[in-house]
């Protein structure tokens, strides 16, 4: 193993002793001008750039054993593996989060020989959206014995803080399809509205997917494969049947990138003076529209497709519910219990005489 580290003298004997990193050329005074000092002091440094370097080829020799990969695998590689486990939509956000220059730091740096200020450094170069790859891409190398230590433990990662997300208002949406000259479009808006589903989701929907015995449109979500069915009301039902009977209810949207609808929408908001809002802003909308009303928490989460109560209740925490007074609750309370009923619970209709 080279050394690192060498002795220098400047001038003659009896000059000044200095240390030299042969990494990177850069000289230090080791304050004193006894020669033996000063070499006990090379010998330090030495051992200690040693042993470390030492004990990973150790622990690299040992790991070879049971994955001959681990001493070259790089985090590029991470990278490419992860991308490729992934499908559909979301393995276009992993191709498109591995285009981060953030990643440029630790892109070609073999995975176990990694070190923490370098991923804290890429953190704090990167965006919201790095912290979010990156740590799953740690997880990930962790999972799969790639990397058999944390080298961030969970708790002293960065807080991923996002930017404020708030649903459309029902003012804004009437803005929005008011002077919508593309009926297809504007039947798109609406359908988001009312169901709350994801743009793709959406744009995705098919005539087959319609049951009309049940008023129920069933759908497998493209972002998690989940399945998601929501009733339909008659509103809904008037926007379904001006949408094609088979095949895409959107024939012209589904064709389009995300990102293209994405600028069809903007183009539309700045037209009618909104901001601050995306289309995925409906699926906000629809939830706080349901917990405002007091639509059940769990067919809210059926409805969205949604894998957890948390995920639905990030949804819908800015709804404004509007709590009854408690006289007026209790006083409803008492007189349902009090109206005379029949046998099977049904209440009972007065006779007149």
């Amino acid at each position: 193993m080279k050394t690192r580290y060498r002795l220098f003298r400047r001038g003659n004997r009896g000059g000044a002793l200095y240390c030299v990193d042969t990494k990177t050329g850069k000289r230090a005074s080791l304050q004193t001008s006894n020669e033996d000092e000063a070499r006990q002091i090379i010998e330090a440094k030495n051992q200690a750039e040693r042993q470390p370097v030492l004990n990973l080829q150790i622990a690299k020799a040992y790991l070879a054993g049971t994955d001959s990969g681990i001493s070259q695998r790089t985090w590029q590689q991470a990278l490419e593996a992860l991308t490729a486990s992934k499908r559909g939509a979301n393995q276009r956000r992993w191709q498109c989060a591995a285009n981060d220059k953030a990643y440029d730091q630790i892109r070609h740096r073999v995975i176990i020989e990694t070190q923490a200020d370098i991923l804290l450094k890429v953190l704090r170069e990167g965006t919201v959206s790095t912290n979010i790859y990156l740590r799953r891409l740690h997880n990930f190398s962790v999972d799969m014995n790639w990397l058999p230590w944390l080298i961030i433990p969970k708790r002293q990662w960065p807080e991923i803080k996002f930017k404020e997300k708030r649903g459309i208002t029902r003012e804004e949406h009437q803005k929005i399809v008011a002077g919508e000259s593309n009926a297809e479009l504007r039947d798109y808006y609406e359908l988001l509205w009312q169901l709350g589903g994801s743009q793709t989701d959406m744009a995705s929907l098919r005539g087959e997917d319609i049951d009309w015995t049940n008023h129920t449109i069933s759908y497998a979500r493209m972002k998690t494969g989940s399945q998601a069915m929501i009733r339909f009301g008659d509103s809904v039902a008037q926007i379904l049947q001006r949408r094609p009977a088979t095949g895409y209810l959107f024939p012209q949207i589904v064709q389009w990138k995300e990102s293209d609808r994405a600028k069809a929408f903007i183009r539309r908001l700045r037209l009618v003076g909104v901001s601050g809002v995306s289309l995925h802003s409906y699926r906000y909308a629809w939830a706080e529209r349901a917990r405002t009303c007091g639509f059940p928490e769990r067919f809210a989460q059926e409805a969205l497709g949604h894998g957890s109560k948390a995920v639905a209740r990030a949804y819908a925490k800015k709804a404004k519910v509007l709590v009854p007074c408690l006289e007026e609750y209790e006083q409803k309370v008492v007189h349902l219990t009090n109206v005379p009923r029949t046998e099977d619970g049904r209440e009972r209709q007065a006779v007149s005489a």
